[in-house]
């Protein structure tokens, strides 16, 4: 970080005056120690700017869209360290070793396959959406429950049904672990018998439900608030 803000282009533009004027004005003695002393405070002030930590670091969660051009293991690591997070990244273990049985398999079998990648994507990226929304959804719980007025009338029912829905996405992120083992043996099973179209269409269905479920708790942002 220090060697990034060092080098941003408007910092050395300072440095760079400051040595100029040093020698333009036949080496005034204060010039030089005020644009170092300048040049470090901007240094400084880079190396915590949030904005270059993201862009150097990738740390920090960006906007939606540039969200979705990283990998879910990546924005998986947006998730605290805990027993959720845990769980996802055994799911998300799995789902890299269907792929990979996947991009394995001769080319009959991928031809096969062609469509189970995508909905394997979409799968890992939703369970990844679900886990940070139920991350989200738990932390509003732990702040509510804990001021005065929430045990009682409409806020102690939402803040039930919310912890309710919060459950849901615990019992889902563990049972997609399990499931995606599953799916890795029956890739294996079709890569084996490539003459059993049925078990590939049975595959898909397997993750369009798979997709189903957790799209339907893509609702718990909204259930949060």
């Amino acid at each position: 970080m220090v060697r990034a803000a060092a080098l941003r282009p408007l910092n050395v533009v300072v440095l760079v005056i400051g040595l100029v004027f040093f020698v333009a004005t036949s080496f005034t003695w204060w010039v030089l120690p005020l644009t170092l002393a300048t040049y470090a405070a901007l240094v400084a002030l880079g190396a915590g700017d949030p904005i270059l930590q993201r862009r150097i670091l990738g740390r920090g969660k960006p906007e939606t869209g540039q969200a979705r051009d990283l990998s879910p293991e990546r924005r998986a690591r947006w998730l605290p360290r805990g027993e959720t997070r845990e769980k996802v990244d055994a799911a998300l273990a799995e789902y890299r070793k269907v792929v990979a049985a996947i991009e394995a398999s001769d080319d009959v079998t991928r031809a096969v396959l062609q469509d189970t990648v995508p909905r394997l994507d979409a799968a890992a990226d939703r369970l990844v959406d679900v886990a940070l929304q139920r991350e989200k959804a738990s932390e509003t719980v732990r702040d509510l429950r804990g001021k005065s007025g929430s045990d009682t009338g409409p806020r102690s029912e939402n803040l039930q049904k919310l912890e309710e829905r919060i459950e849901e996405a615990d019992a889902e992120i563990s049972a997609t672990s399990s499931e995606l083992l599953d799916l890795r043996a029956k890739v294996v099973r079709i890569s084996i018998d490539t003459d059993d179209a049925q078990r590939a269409n049975d595959l898909n269905a397997s993750l369009d439900e798979l997709n189903a479920r957790l799209e339907a708790l893509g609702d718990i942002a909204s259930s949060r608030e």
